[in-house]
């Protein structure tokens, strides 16, 4: 890679969670730890308070999985997508970036199983764990997964249709699921659903 380091031999990686796209962290990398990163096909860096190369997991077990790398048009900064295994920050934290000095005030708490639930999905596709119920989904294909989302849209119906609240909130969290998996398998975030709906709503108001 074409990539230009600074005085010190170092390059800014921003690490950016390939499924959910939330950024994880920036930290530097130097042309040994960059090229551990391309060879291993996880994070490696450079710690500048220790001058040493660290792997990122090594001791937690919070490892990356490398996804692509790809860097500016200034070609001195890089953009790791990855998909993680485990928090990105030392706190425990999913991103070092929790933090806020401007935030819109926003409810989203109730929804953040939503990004969760897409992220072990995710795991799921590329890990493909024995026994899981969503590796026999992806082993079984898109028609498979088609199958039950229609199912479960039907099992939505009927609750819906008996007035019962505890039916229907357990039926809609099938029909999420299996919605999600699908969005996976077509390889579609979800959160361009969310931006769908979204220029819906300013078209609208």
């Amino acid at each position: 890679m074409n990539v230009r380091f600074d005085e010190k031999g170092l390059v800014p990686a921003i690490i950016q969670d390939a499924g959910t796209k939330e950024v994880l962290t920036l930290a530097y990398m130097n042309e040994e730890s960059l090229a551990k990163t391309i060879e291993t096909g996880e994070t490696w860096f450079y710690s500048r308070s220790r001058q040493e190369l660290w792997h990122k997991g090594a001791t937690s077990g919070n490892t990356q999985k490398v996804v692509s790398i790809n860097y500016d048009c200034d070609q001195d900064a890089i953009l790791v997508l990855v998909y993680p295994k485990g928090p990105a920050c030392h706190t425990g934290a999913v991103s070092c970036f929790s933090e806020g000095v401007l935030e819109r005030k926003t409810n989203l708490e109730d929804y953040q199983i939503l990004q969760t639930l897409e992220k072990v999905i995710l795991e799921r596709e590329q890990e493909r764990p024995e026994g899981a119920y969503t590796t026999y989904l992806f082993e079984k294909g898109v028609d498979k997964i088609l199958k039950k989302v229609g199912e479960e849209a039907a099992e939505v119906i009927i609750a819906a249709k008996n007035r019962d609240h505890e039916e229907l909130r357990w039926e809609a969290a099938d029909l999420l699921y299996h919605l999600q998996v699908l969005l996976v398998e077509q390889g579609l975030p979800f959160r361009e659903v969310l931006r769908t709906l979204e220029e819906r709503h300013k078209d609208r108001s």
